[in-house]
């Protein structure tokens, strides 16, 4: 770990209703321990949950944030979005912006750039998703892939601080398959030495996402560039996203 904390993300994705909020108590209860002191846990819920996580969470040490935004901060006729500056208003800190899913229901890098600047105009914090496609790893397009995908997502915007990198594999959300150590260390280390060069910032956070559980994460961790992770169907159930967190610090 790089930074003062490691981020535990939890994407639940199109997941959730009223009483499965509930579970979120045992994640508060142990978020008190001294053992969660350098954990930053932050829950990422559908929209309609939004409002509901942060009046609960309040005075806790748990955050928020949004799946997605429109791009635009100001009001209009976009039946069905909420943007940045409604996010930012609800009390959320956070926003998930470039997500392979998203990317798949038609956000290009250029959409993904406006999202991004009118997120950091609403102070949220962005955490940017980037990766590569299995069809692309094997065409060793990986770096190339990364490379295409930051220098456009972050177009014109120099001042990364409020960004965290979320590398995930697309290849690897969702299927149990993750990269080796090896490999998911260099695609790591090529994310920020990229940054730092080219951003002149030299405390990038980057995550990892894709098939994060408590069967893996131990393996996981003994990859010391890893600031954290964005899980996604393993957050879902308290006690596996706990277990996650637990064993990232024994």
């Amino acid at each position: 770990m790089t930074n003062k904390y490691k981020y535990f993300v939890a994407n639940w994705k199109m997941f959730g209703d009223i009483k499965t909020v509930n579970s979120i108590y045992t994640v508060i209860k142990a978020s008190k321990s001294r053992n969660f002191s350098k954990a930053k846990i932050i829950y990422c819920p559908p929209y309609t949950l939004l409002n509901t996580f942060v009046n609960k969470l309040k005075k806790t040490k748990v955050e928020v944030g949004a799946q997605n935004c429109h791009q635009s901060s100001s009001n209009g006729p976009f039946t069905g979005f909420i943007n940045s500056k409604m996010i930012k208003k609800l009390g959320c800190k956070y926003v998930i912006i470039g997500h392979s899913e998203s990317r798949n229901s038609g956000d290009t890098n250029i959409l993904i750039n406006k999202k991004i600047k009118s997120s950091l105009e609403n102070s949220l914090t962005v955490i940017f998703c980037i990766g590569e496609t299995f069809k692309e790893k094997k065409k060793n397009k990986t770096k190339k892939i990364l490379i295409n995908q930051i220098k456009k997502g972050l177009k014109n915007i120099k001042n990364i601080k409020n960004i965290i990198i979320a590398y995930e594999p697309v290849w690897s959300i969702g299927t149990g398959l993750v990269p080796k150590n090896e490999e998911l260390l260099n695609n790591i280390l090529f994310i920020k030495k990229f940054l730092r060069k080219n951003f002149n910032y030299k405390k990038t956070r980057v995550l990892y996402g894709g098939s994060v559980s408590p069967y893996n994460i131990k393996n996981l961790n003994e990859i010391n560039q890893i600031d954290g992770f964005l899980i996604g169907g393993a957050s879902q159930n308290s006690n596996k996203f706990i277990d996650i967190i637990k064993k990232s610090f024994n």
